[in-house]
């Protein structure tokens, strides 16, 4: 089995891919400097594997690779950035 998050521009979305397969999104625009994060979802038949995380993650560090921000409306966003402290420095708050 093999998971990768990537980044569909066209869509604007991250996305968490299984075997070929979306199983989970993470919406987002875009506001100058910062990447606002609006909405993250996982596949009900994926839930519980762990794969939200993978994806915010894979979301945060390419954010952090492009040098921009993240404004994190998405509670599950803000909660990860929260008990991952090795991500706070790309909020704006």
């Amino acid at each position: 089995m093999t998971t990768t998050v990537r980044d569909n521009v066209d869509l604007h979305r991250y996305e968490i891919i299984i075997d070929d397969n979306v199983v989970g999104i993470a919406d987002y625009s875009v506001q100058g400097d910062t990447i606002v994060l609006p909405h993250t979802v996982i596949d009900p038949a994926h839930r519980g594997q762990g794969l939200a995380a993978q994806l915010v993650r894979g979301a945060l560090d390419d954010i952090r690779a492009r040098g921009l921000t993240v404004d994190a409306r998405c509670w599950y966003v803000a909660e990860f950035i929260e008990s991952h402290v090795e991500y706070a420095d790309l909020t704006n708050r």
